[in-house]
């Protein structure tokens, strides 16, 4: 699932997640909505590993993993972390989204922290604040939802039957 990128062009996604499934439950959902979105976008799944620490470091290991995410920011990227405390939209304004970008060439990465969540300093750093639910949700299961939202946003634009 690490580093697979495809379609030459356009708008480039990028999802950056700490941790892996190691239950794989939502590894095949995942890895089924990123081959559809390869058809929209140049789309690519970055696992980074979670940060050693424990409890007792939490703020240590949200700080090293916001590193190594902001460290793959590039330049024309526009970072969206995903937090419970952001803005929930809804689909269609997903959709928006993600025209806004492809219309300023712009690339987006979105950014999904481990099991403590993402340190301030990658919320301070995006240019959006995206919350999926105001339920916490597991962060592999946010990931699913997050890449079949993003599907879905392209077929709106494309006014192909999957969204309704």
């Amino acid at each position: 699932m690490d580093g697979r990128a495809s379609r030459e062009g356009g708008l480039k996604i990028r999802v950056v997640s700490v941790g892996k499934d190691r239950s794989r439950l939502f590894a095949p959902a995942v890895d089924e909505y990123a081959q559809r979105l390869s058809h929209y976008a140049r789309f690519e799944l970055l696992e980074l590993p979670e940060a050693a620490g424990g409890n007792r470091r939490a703020a240590e290991s949200r700080h090293t993993e916001a590193r190594s995410i902001l460290a793959r920011l590039g330049p024309r990227d526009w970072l969206v972390a995903l937090d419970e405390g952001g803005q929930m939209l809804n689909s269609v304004e997903v959709a928006r989204f993600l025209e806004q970008a492809q219309n300023q060439s712009r690339d987006l990465l979105f950014a999904i922290g481990g099991d403590e969540g993402l340190d301030p300093e990658v919320i301070a750093a995006a240019r959006r604040a995206l919350a999926l639910s105001r339920l916490t949700l597991p962060h592999r299961l946010a990931r699913l939802v997050l890449v079949e939202q993003l599907y879905r946003a392209f077929t709106l634009l494309r006014g192909e039957p999957y969204h309704k």
